[in-house]
């Protein structure tokens, strides 16, 4: 075999390799979130979607007027998200749950959410950004501040 045909074996082989590798970071955490506003609500689902590579749950959340806001939330990928016990008979409409996470950078209601709080107490990762900062609570509230009615997608 000569030099030409191994060189050409190995380009098709690392072909072959890089075109089967996951993406692992097609976006930055930072790219739509902001780290400096941690946020916790407290709220009722309303839809769950998964889907790759993130899925997203939408949750009414009472705010501090007494307004009812649907908020969405990032969470993992739905593979991930099954490893730790979340499906779609887990977080169904009507369920109470809490999230922790991080305001989207639109100011609108949209988050990241890193760890979830279901009705039977259990705490869940439910965030898959690898840059993504570990939660805090939200400054003075377990609710977040009345934001401004919106409807527009991120």
């Amino acid at each position: 075999m000569n030099f030409k045909c191994k060189l050409a074996g190995i380009l098709v082989t690392a072909g072959f390799l890089g075109a089967s590798m996951p993406a692992n970071a097609h976006h930055a955490f930072s790219a739509e979130f902001d780290a400096e506003q941690p946020v916790e609500v407290k709220g009722t689902v309303t839809k769950f979607e998964l889907v790759n590579p993130h899925s997203w749950l939408y949750l009414d959340v009472k705010q501090q007027d007494g307004r009812v806001a649907n908020w969405g939330f990032e969470f993992g990928a739905p593979f991930n998200l099954k490893e730790k016990g979340i499906s779609k008979k887990t977080l169904t409409p009507s369920t109470e749950i809490t999230i922790q996470g991080f305001k989207a950078k639109n100011g609108k209601n949209f988050g990241y959410a890193v760890t979830t709080t279901l009705p039977d107490g259990r705490s869940v990762k439910t965030g898959g950004a690898q840059d993504a900062p570990a939660t805090q609570a939200a400054p003075g509230s377990a609710q977040p501040a009345p934001a401004a009615p919106s409807s527009a997608p991120l």
